[in-house]
């Protein structure tokens, strides 16, 4: 299995609701539908797009399908705040017959997914900023990654979106 991690775009610093109601602010937006574009450009689409149930992720994830021609996004509540490596692990499992999957979610969790996949120890670290997207090629145990790619946000700025 590929697994895609695409961080939520930038969102706003505070909703009265709680910080499960943050919605995607424009340039968030753009950030989203600019990977989803880029995937589709190079005909990289996932088979399913796994989304965290809070707003500003499940905003993300309508953003890149749209942009990308697919879908929408299948919400999962493991993927919110808190998520663990074998949490992820495990639910993965039930997603195994896809070829690519995409996920939407949140830091610290995806920086210490990857770190943890990837082998990454001895201080180092992944810094995973919000729009970010990695690329992992699943071990068949699933208990370790190869990464593929990792694009900034930053060098997704070049790809043209409508919002």
């Amino acid at each position: 299995m590929e697994l895609v991690l695409l961080r939520h775009g930038q969102a706003e610093d505070f909703n009265p609701a709680g910080d499960s109601a943050r919605v995607l602010t424009e340039k968030g937006q753009k950030q989203s539908a600019r990977a989803g574009r880029l995937f589709s450009e190079l005909d990289l689409r996932p088979d399913i797009i796994l989304s965290s149930p809070r707003v500003r992720c499940v905003q993300t994830a309508e953003c890149f399908a749209e942009a990308a021609g697919m879908p929408g996004p299948v919400n999962q509540p493991w993927l919110d705040c808190g998520m663990t490596r074998d949490l992820a692990i495990g639910e993965l499992r039930a997603f195994q017959d896809f070829q690519r999957v995409l996920l939407v979610g949140h830091e610290p969790d995806f920086s210490s997914l990857l770190e943890s996949l990837l082998g990454v120890g001895s201080g180092a670290s992944i810094e995973f900023k919000k729009g970010a997207v990695a690329s992992l090629r699943m071990s068949p145990s699933g208990q370790h990654a190869t990464l593929c790619g990792l694009v900034p946000p930053k060098w997704l700025r070049r790809v043209k979106v409508a919002i």
